[in-house]
C-alpha cells in the first residue's frame, strides 16, 4: 500500500508540474511548425505568470488573472510577429532579447505594484476541484482530489491542437510554410497572415503556462519563478518532435523528473544534486532521442 501511494502521489505531482511546460511547449510547436523560431518562451511565460497575478490582485479573481495573462500573451505575440516578420530581424536575437527585458521589467513592474523587490503581495488563488464519489476510492481517488482545472484543460488544448495541426486545413497549411513557405505562397496560402496567428497562438499559451504558476501552483509572483522551464518546454517539443501531442508527453517525462528531484529532496538527499536531475534529463533525452527527430525543414528561414 505505501508504495502504491508513493506511486500515486509521484504521478500526480507529475500532472501538476507538467501544465506549465506542456503549455509552453505546444506554443512552441504551433509557432515553429510554420518556421517560426521563438527563444523567447522564457520571457513570455514570466511576463504571463505576472500579468497573471496582477490580474488576479486587482480584481480579486483568478480568472481574471488568466484573462489578463492571456492578453499579456497576444501582446508579446503581436510585437514579436512584428519584429520578425516585418522588419526580418533574427529571431534567435528577439527571442533572448525577450527573455532579458522580462527578467528586467517584472522586476519594475512588482516593485510599482506591491513596493516589494522582486516579490508580489499575496494574489486570490484558483480553486482546486474533487469530483464526488471518485475521491473517495482508495489510493487512485488522489487523482480526483483538490486538482486543478488546468490539467484537463491542458489536456484538451493538446488534444485540440494536435487535432488542428494534422486533421484542418488550418494545421496543414501552416506545416507547408514551414516546409516551403514559398511554395505555400505561390499556392495562394498568405503565409505572413498565418505565421503572425501562429506566434500569438504560441505566445498565448506560453503566457498561460506563466499563469499557472503565479496563480494556480502558488498565490504570488516571485521574480523569475518560471525558473528555465520555457527552454525545458523548448526541449519538450524537440523531443515531441514538433507535435502538440507528442510535447505533452514529453513534458510530462520531464515533469517527472522535477517530481523525483522534489521526492530526493524529501528524503534528505543532497538539494544540489537533486536540483540539477530535471536538467541532466533533458540533455540525456536530448542528445539520445532529440537529434532522430526531424525540425521543419524551413524553421528560422524567412523567404
Amino acid at each position: 500500500m505505501a508504495t502504491m501511494m508513493f506511486v500515486v502521489n509521484m504521478l500526480t505531482m507529475t500532472f501538476r508540474l507538467a501544465v506549465p511546460i506542456a503549455l509552453a511547449s505546444i506554443g512552441v510547436s504551433i509557432s515553429e511548425r510554420a518556421g517560426i523560431i521563438n527563444l523567447g518562451i522564457e520571457g513570455i511565460m514570466l511576463l504571463g505568470a505576472l500579468g497573471g497575478a496582477v490580474g488576479s490582485y486587482v480584481f480579486s479573481n483568478a480568472w481574471m488573472g488568466i484573462l489578463l495573462a492571456l492578453i499579456t500573451g497576444i501582446a508579446i505575440g503581436v510585437l514579436y510577429a512584428f519584429f520578425v516578420l516585418k522588419f526580418e530581424a533574427n529571431q534567435s536575437v528577439i527571442g533572448i532579447g525577450l527573455n532579458i527585458i522580462a527578467s528586467g521589467l517584472t522586476v519594475v513592474i512588482v516593485k510599482f505594484i506591491w513596493k516589494k523587490e522582486g516579490i508580489s503581495g499575496i494574489v486570490t488563488q484558483m480553486s482546486t476541484y474533487s469530483v464526488p464519489f471518485l475521491r473517495n476510492i482508495p489510493v487512485i481517488g488522489a487523482f480526483f482530489t483538490d486538482q486543478s482545472p488546468f490539467i484537463l484543460l491542458t489536456l484538451l488544448i493538446a488534444l485540440a491542437c494536435s487535432y488542428g495541426m494534422w486533421r484542418t486545413k488550418i494545421g496543414l497549411r501552416l506545416q507547408a510554410i514551414g516546409e516551403n513557405p514559398l511554395a505555400a505562397a505561390t499556392a495562394g496560402i498568405p503565409v505572413a497572415r498565418y505565421r503572425t496567428g501562429a506566434i500569438v497562438v504560441g505566445s498565448s499559451l506560453a503566457a498561460l503556462g506563466g499563469a499557472y504558476l503565479s496563480i494556480v501552483h502558488s498565490n504570488l509572483f516571485v521574480s523569475n519563478m518560471v525558473a528555465g522551464r520555457g527552454f525545458i518546454a523548448i526541449a519538450a517539443n524537440i523531443l515531441g518532435g514538433w507535435n502538440p501531442m507528442g510535447s505533452l508527453l514529453a513534458s510530462l517525462l520531464f515533469a517527472f523528473a522535477q517530481a523525483l528531484r522534489f521526492q530526493f529532496s524529501a528524503v534528505h538527499f543532497p538539494d544540489q544534486i537533486s536540483q540539477i536531475i530535471p536538467y541532466v534529463i533533458t540533455l540525456l533525452v536530448l542528445v539520445g532521442v532529440g537529434r532522430k527527430t526531424r525540425a521543419p525543414a524551413k524553421l528560422g528561414v524567412l523567404e
